[in-house]
């Protein structure tokens, strides 16, 4: 199931929300949230459900080994077993066919092993349980009494298949202890229509122009204008369909009593690649920061060690994305960009105009998703180098223009939209005599046409996941 669904949206959201609030008390809200958040998961995997549960028991079994343990060793040994069985689980579904093939490859055997299916979500809430244990751990937080709130935590539907990723102790008080207020269920809808109208309307069309390119053969067949226009039509359907995911999970919890961490502050206006990473997939990187970077030394030994760390940072940044050697190269991609920034690259853009670092930084992240977007390097390769004249077919193809021409502009106003616009009005609302009431009903009508859009487009359309649900 899928927030973007006829059935999320007029069965399973207000069956589940009439249920939490037709009875006060944290049990009862909570019961029916786990409830909720199971059946949410098994909709369409119902054996992998099992997986989730059983990576949440261990973890609880060895956080509570902790907390009564006092010998430093022990809990250290508890607390490896519990990271290790939920890493092990991931590793199993995800990697061990890829690193398999790539043996059987080196060594020139021709049969390959195939994957078993891998359960939709896994790495967010391995990563999810993961920093529950590792927090009890080092007694940033306590350990859990009761197994249903753990088990809520790492499940919790709004954010259970593709993030934020929530860390446990921002999240702990509030399995045991929220307030739902009339005011916070509004601006919830909000977020929730906000985020579904970038998935629906700006990244499914976006996606439908990107379909309709020639990128079968990689960029083989594609002038400089296409393969320039689809990455930009990718790098627009990429950020409104996680963006638009993570608002919605953003609103759902805070209908629900939940305040989960901003995922995206307008990744697009960045001056850099640093501050992309800044402001891009935001939880991604505090995990990575503070559960592999910092533990590995971070940037306190020296420049050498840092340079390591950042490296294999990125790479395990890449291979969480997929088991595919080509979000390892996306990963090692921007290691290698951030490297360079810290070593000279910084030194030389703080010298540029600002919308000159702009315009490389983009060019950068295009690139980067091009990357990310092929199945094979050489895919991605061939691609990139349309980009830059290489093999590319001329200036423009009769085919891109096509597409140019029948989506309009369109994708110029979806990349208008990704910008800092909505802030822009609200600080220019008392000049334009937009206060108090005035600014109510522009807002409700703006929301309600992004709903109704948003439901008519969903009418027609067959099942759209998301992107990030592969992950």
């Amino acid at each position: 199931m899928v927030f973007s669904s006829l059935t999320f949206l007029f069965f399973f959201f207000p069956l589940t929300l009439i249920l939490c609030f037709a009875r006060k008390g944290i049990r009862w809200r909570n019961g029916v949230l786990l409830a909720a958040s199971l059946l949410f998961y098994a909709w369409g995997e119902p054996i992998w459900v099992l997986a989730m549960i059983g990576s949440s028991a261990v973890n609880f079994f060895c956080a509570k080994k902790i907390v009564h343990t006092r010998v430093k060793r022990e809990r250290k040994m508890w607390m490896i077993i519990g990271v290790a069985t939920s890493a092990a689980l991931l590793f199993a579904f995800k990697y061990a066919a890829f690193f398999a093939n790539t043996f059987l490859a080196l060594v020139g055997v021709k049969t390959r092993v195939a994957g078993p299916e891998l359960p939709i979500g896994i790495s967010f809430y391995t990563f999810q349980v993961i920093t529950y244990t590792v927090d009890v751990y080092r007694r940033k937080t306590r350990a859990q009494k009761y197994f249903s709130r753990l088990l809520l935590y790492v499940s919790c539907f709004p954010q259970l298949i593709a993030g934020p990723i929530v860390q446990y102790s921002d999240i702990a008080a509030q399995i045991g202890r929220r307030e739902t207020t009339p005011d916070g269920f509004a601006q919830g809808m909000q977020r929730f229509v906000i985020g579904l109208g970038k998935k629906v309307i700006f990244a499914n069309i976006c996606g439908s122009a990107l379909t309709a390119m020639p990128l079968a053969g990689g960029g083989a067949a594609l002038s400089v204008g296409g393969a320039w226009y689809a990455a930009f039509l990718y790098t627009l359907q990429i950020y409104f369909d996680f963006s638009g995911y993570s608002d919605m999970a953003i609103g759902i919890g805070r209908i629900l009593g939940f305040s989960y961490k901003e995922n995206f502050t307008y990744p697009y206006v960045s001056r850099s690649v640093r501050e992309f990473w800044r402001r891009w997939h935001i939880s991604l990187g505090s995990f990575f920061r503070d559960y592999v970077y910092i533990p590995l030394g971070g940037n306190r030994r020296g420049l050498k060690r840092t340079i390591a760390n950042t490296l294999i940072v990125w790479m395990l940044t890449g291979l969480w994305h997929g088991a595919n050697w080509t979000f390892v190269t996306w990963g090692l991609f921007y290691g290698l960009l951030l490297t360079l920034d810290l070593l000279f690259l910084r030194k030389v853009t703080e010298k540029l105009p600002a919308a000159l670092n702009w315009v490389i930084t983009m060019a950068l992240v295009m690139v980067g998703w091009v990357i990310f977007y092929y199945p094979t390097l050489g895919q991605a390769m061939s691609h990139i180098g349309a980009m830059f004249g290489l093999g590319a077919s001329g200036l423009m193809d009769a085919a891109s223009l096509r597409i140019i021409r029948t989506y309009s502009f369109f994708p110029l106003i979806a990349f208008i939209a990704s910008l800092p616009v909505a802030p822009l009005i609200s600080r220019a609302a008392p000049s334009l005599a937009l206060t108090g009431r005035r600014l109510e009903v522009g807002r409700a009508v703006w929301l309600s046409a992004c709903l109704v859009l948003s439901v008519l487009f969903l009418v027609g359309q067959s099942y759209n996941p998301f992107i990030y649900f592969q992950f």
